[in-house]
């Protein structure tokens, strides 16, 4: 039964390589790694620490800078400049706008409208009055001259074209052509001469050179060239990852050695001390500044109200006390006096 199963298919091959310079790519894209990776880790370490120094100059020196030029620019330039053309030239050109409106546009416009208007209606009338004389003067002429050219120049220039130059064209574009055909043959006899000439002496060995010497060298160059830039960009990628590791390894450095250490003496040291000092130095001296401004507030006050009781007693003595108001009585009239107005008698037994 095993041996009259049919094979179900082939076994697949292993798949085949499609470039042809696979040997020389394999040669040499490892050295070509290697030594534009030494190349190209010290250029890209540099190139980092160049961009950091640049942030930090950006950020601390050129930002600021550019910054106070800008307002010191527009505080030299753009300010005054605006200030004259908001108070001195926009106001001058609208006063030179009135005046040319008023010595320009408005006796240009009576002058048009009274005086050009009417005499450019006279001088229109007139000139159709003479153009309708002449139009019927021309026409006259026109055909005059029509019969004239006709009799004269028309028939017998249709006459010698008739007669004459026409045999005389047919007699040469038929020469024309036969000498046209014969050239065109023997150029053509020349040309192919040349074509092939030029196709064995030149075309063919620049083309056997191209296929068997140019072509090839190119591809070799062509993966040289491809290896090289990969290995850039391989070589390029990892120096930033060293160059990473490094920067990393660097701040960390950094912060055991230096920042760390300086938190714990600020924490450690310089904070206690800064609240031993503000608890027994600087905040007693404020007390005891409040407590001598409050002093001196209330010095000054009681100053003050002794200069005005000062003043209040020589102006009393020179022009006497002032007087006193009489007090108003505020109550209300009785209904009797509400009836008669605090009088004895009324309206009706006044007589």
């Amino acid at each position: 039964m095993e041996l009259e199963k049919r094979p179900q298919g082939r076994a697949q091959e292993p798949p085949r390589r499609s470039d042809p310079e696979g040997c020389v790519a394999a040669a040499i894209r490892v050295p070509v790694r290697i030594v534009v990776l030494v190349l190209v880790v010290p250029v890209r370490m540099a190139w980092d620490l160049l961009v950091v120094v640049g942030r930090v100059l950006r950020d601390t020196v050129l930002r600021p800078v550019g910054r106070a030029l800008a307002w010191l620019a527009r505080a030299l330039f753009v300010w005054p400049l605006v200030g004259v053309w908001r108070y001195l030239v926009v106001p001058l050109a609208k006063g030179a706008a009135w005046l040319g409106n008023v010595l320009l546009v408005v006796p240009a416009v009576w002058v048009y409208r009274w005086v050009l208007t009417p005499v450019g209606r006279a001088l229109a009338r007139c000139a159709r009055v003479v153009a309708a004389v002449l139009a019927a003067v021309g026409r006259a002429l026109y055909a005059v001259a029509a019969v004239l050219a006709r009799c004269l120049v028309v028939v017998p220039a249709l006459w010698l074209w008739s007669w004459v130059l026409t045999p005389v064209g047919h007699a040469l574009a038929w020469c024309g052509r036969g000498l046209a055909r014969c050239v065109r043959m023997i150029a053509t006899g020349v040309g192919t001469t040349l074509y092939w000439t030029v196709r064995v002496l030149l075309v063919l060995p620049v083309l056997a050179v191209w296929r068997w010497v140019l072509a090839p060298v190119g591809r070799v160059l062509a993966v040289i060239g491809g290896e090289v830039l990969d290995a850039l960009g391989h070589a390029w990628r990892i120096a930033g990852y060293v160059s990473l590791a490094v920067g990393r390894f660097l701040g960390t450095l950094f912060r055991w050695t230096v920042a760390e250490p300086a938190r714990r003496v600020y924490q450690a040291v310089l904070t206690p001390v800064g609240h031993a000092v503000r608890d027994t130095v600087l905040r007693p001296l404020a007390e005891a500044t409040r407590g001598a401004g409050r002093a001196t507030r209330r010095a000054l006050a009681a100053a003050r109200l002794s200069v005005r009781q000062a003043r209040a007693d020589v102006r009393r003595v020179l022009f006497g006390n002032p007087p006193q108001a009489r007090p108003v009585a505020r109550r209300e009239p009785s209904v009797a006096e509400a009836r008669t107005l605090g009088s004895s008698t009324t309206a009706l037994t006044k007589d």
